[in-house]
């Protein structure tokens, strides 16, 4: 980030935000793929592969490839992987659940999405997981509106986790989202009504809840990415582009092109 512009939210006007849906848009549809391939015995490289060749082939580069020194397209974290997953050959199992978070870059902007994949039948306690956290991000992003503050946000996401006894990932927020993956402001999934800076027309961030099943704690692995449980109980994380528009939370992402395969596949 340009260090003259830290500590500042960076506006967007109505011809940038039409690029970023773009570039929401193409990870997308790049998550569609990854739900249509998803299942046992398929590889996070296998996933890793088709996404980079799709970004390519959208007039796109991979967001994540190459910044702080990622060496991969797609992000994939499974059961207890929080997120930041780095693409291994060990096969989807029945049962797992696997967030593939993924970004792209498309004329100088970034999109930067994810969703949390059930390999399989999964167990029950996971199913509702998966469905709390979810609510969490909808939650969240209703409270992205001019007038209301960044605080607002995480106090939706942090109230529906906690009254369904789960934990809220401190160590890791969402951001803002512009010509840089990561500008101000953070956003975290947790926070006081009324606090943080306040939500204004032009306003780009990523929502992004990371709900963990048991302790709010994590920690990270030898390989310096893989985020994990302390207790080892499973995670899960959704995540969208908003830009605030009239006033309003506008989701620039979408989890059509996931439902659209997933529903294909039953």
């Amino acid at each position: 980030m340009n260090l003259l512009k830290r500590n500042m939210i960076i506006y967007k006007t109505a011809e940038e935000i039409e690029i970023m849906r773009e570039a929401a848009q193409i990870v997308s549809r790049t998550l569609g793929k990854c739900a249509e391939m998803i299942a046992p015995g398929v590889t996070p490289f296998e996933l890793d592969k088709m996404a980079e060749d799709y970004i390519l082939s959208q007039d796109a580069v991979p967001g994540f490839k190459g910044l702080y020194d990622c060496p991969s397209t797609l992000l994939i974290s499974v059961n207890e992987q929080v997120v930041h997953g780095l693409p291994t050959n060990r096969p989807f199992e029945e049962g797992d659940i696997v967030s593939v978070d993924c970004g792209s870059v498309y004329k100088g902007y970034y999109g930067d999405h994810a969703y949390t994949f059930m390999v399989g039948e999964v167990s029950e306690e996971k199913k509702k997981l998966l469905q709390v956290t979810y609510e969490c991000l909808m939650l969240g992003i209703a409270e992205a509106k001019s007038g209301n503050r960044i605080g607002d946000i995480g106090f939706a996401i942090q109230q529906h986790a906690e009254k369904n006894g789960y934990g809220v990932v401190r160590d890791l927020v969402g951001h803002g989202l512009g010509k840089t993956l990561h500008e101000d402001p953070q956003v975290p999934n947790y926070g006081r009504r009324g606090k943080g800076k306040k939500i204004e027309n032009g306003l780009t961030i990523a929502i992004e809840p990371m709900i963990n099943m048991g302790t709010e704690k994590v920690m990270q692995l030898d390989d310096n990415w893989t985020i994990v449980t302390e207790d080892g109980q499973p995670s899960a994380h959704f995540e969208h582009d908003i830009a605030v528009i009239n006033g309003n939370p506008e989701i620039l992402s979408t989890f059509k092109y996931i439902e659209e395969a997933l529903a294909k596949k039953k």
